[in-house]
């Protein structure tokens, strides 16, 4: 875990990064604002990205986090209170 909290800019850049990565897109071309759904992150490409956020990060991360906030900016808003508020948040 990093020892100062990043910035939504950062997180989304990240989850961006690791979501073009399992889908093999250009993480640029991106649009945050469209559902993961829609990008091709299915359940098992979810759990995935939920283990990279508690490796990266150090927080846990429910399988369902990647439906109950379904767009990368809305994923890095959630980290980014998660993070700020300290883990039990």
């Amino acid at each position: 875990m990093t020892s100062t909290v990043p910035d939504t800019a950062e997180l989304s850049a990240w989850l961006a990064a690791r979501v073009a990565d399992y889908r093999e897109l250009d993480a640029a071309e991106m649009d945050p604002d469209v559902p993961l759904a829609e990008l091709g992150l299915d359940s098992v490409y979810a759990l995935t990205l939920c283990g990279d956020i508690e490796d990266r990060w150090g927080i846990d991360a429910e399988p369902t986090l990647a439906w109950d906030h379904p767009t990368i900016t809305a994923l890095a808003a959630h980290l980014h209170e998660r993070l700020r508020t300290g883990p039990q948040a």
